[in-house]
């Protein structure tokens, strides 16, 4: 474990953490799910709760519960096998959190969400104020993807992604993602005992990646998929520990600033609420190539995305979709938004002064094709 300076002012306030387990801390292969470890996270939440901590739980394990109850050995390929080891295995899974938590009188609530919850304004603001009315009253949300209604998700999808969203949408102070491991490793301690364990780090720090390792049998993530959510929830300015899950009682010490296994501290600051909606929109409908002048204004200025700063756009968006910025080369991704024109009308103005659009389209709906209002720097 390692230290770390807590602030007073944070120390003292009601903190909001959202606590992520993985597949391979929950259920084993033929094993069924760690009842034991449950009971032992739900009895830490409870004393968390008496601390001043909402604890909100993003629970993976569904369709390695469903393996099991079905007899499967292995995760399937088929979607539609994988849709349904998932609504047999929630079953089993909510069971088991409801009945822990139910030893010490505590409420918890089923929470599924797909990517479309989030992409959506409404239904990401009506799960914001869903959760966090549920806080309000003690109750402690068990979230997981909803694997049986979703397509893609469950073929490109993970939980530790979902964990920093829904972090996003309570504005945590903490994502915490217990995994089979002590933290993030200089290399894998599975195959050199020497790796030494990264104390500390910056949430978005690429160099990070390079120690990254491939996923699990039942998983769907690895070190790479943490790191990822590292960076997304210090969006919301919640700063990330990756730690082992076996002991769940080590993260009584977050609060006095003993932090197990990996800390990776968010940069000062929170975006608003609706840049951080945008940030978190999962599927873009386009790619938006920019120039060096454009950029240099986004970042130094906060100003608009003007037409003449686009040098190409891809993909097949409409008005109001949301679509990435990229720089000119394609190498990094710096911006995302909501854009004002369709992607035929966005290659005919494309380059071209905001005075020309009328008579490049022989009409104008908005002189920017995204404004800065409807647009968050990544």
């Amino acid at each position: 474990m390692t230290s770390v300076a807590k602030d007073s002012e944070t120390r003292a306030a009601k903190q909001r953490w959202v606590i992520k387990l993985g597949s391979a801390l929950l259920a084993q292969p033929q094993a069924g799910l760690n009842l034991p470890l449950i009971a032992s996270l739900a009895d830490v939440c409870v004393r968390l709760q008496k601390q001043g901590i909402d604890p909100v739980l993003v629970s993976s394990g569904a369709i390695s519960q469903g393996l099991v109850r079905l007899g499967w050995v292995g995760r399937p390929h088929e979607l539609h096998q994988l849709q349904v080891a998932a609504a047999v295995g929630q079953m089993g899974l909510i069971r088991a959190y409801q009945g822990a938590f139910e030893e010490h009188g505590v409420q918890t609530a089923q929470v599924l969400l797909t990517s479309a919850d989030l992409n959506d304004r409404t239904r990401y603001l009506n799960a914001r104020s869903a959760l966090r009315s549920m806080l309000e009253l003690g109750i402690i949300p068990v979230v997981n993807e909803n694997d049986t209604v979703v397509t893609e998700e469950i073929q490109f999808g993970d939980n530790d992604s979902l964990g920093a969203l829904v972090g996003n949408l309570v504005e945590a102070d903490y994502l915490v993602i217990l995994t089979d491991q002590e933290g993030l490793y200089e290399a894998d301690p599975k195959h050199d005992p020497s790796a030494e364990l990264i104390r500390e780090g910056s949430a978005g720090d690429p160099f990070l990646e390079q120690f990254a390792g491939p996923s699990g049998v039942l998983g769907r993530g690895g070190m790479l998929t943490k790191l990822q959510a590292a960076a997304k929830a210090a969006r919301s300015g919640a700063s990330t520990v990756i730690c082992s899950g076996r002991n769940p009682e080590h993260l009584l010490g977050i609060p006095d600033g003993v932090i197990p296994g990996t800390f990776l501290k968010a940069a000062a600051g929170r975006m608003a609420a609706r840049k951080l909606w945008l940030a978190g929109r999962m599927q873009s409908r386009g790619r938006l190539f920019i120039d060096a002048g454009a950029e240099k204004v986004l970042v130094n200025s906060g100003r608009s995305l003007l037409p003449v700063g686009v040098t190409r756009a891809e993909g097949d968006f409409r008005r109001g979709d949301l679509v990435d910025c990229l720089t000119e080369g394609g190498h990094r991704l710096m911006a995302r938004g909501l854009v004002n024109y369709s992607a035929a009308e966005t290659r005919k103005i494309a380059g071209h002064s905001s005075l020309e659009i009328e008579q490049r389209l022989g009409y104008i709906d908005e002189p920017e094709l995204i404004h800065r209002d409807n647009m968050v720097l990544l």
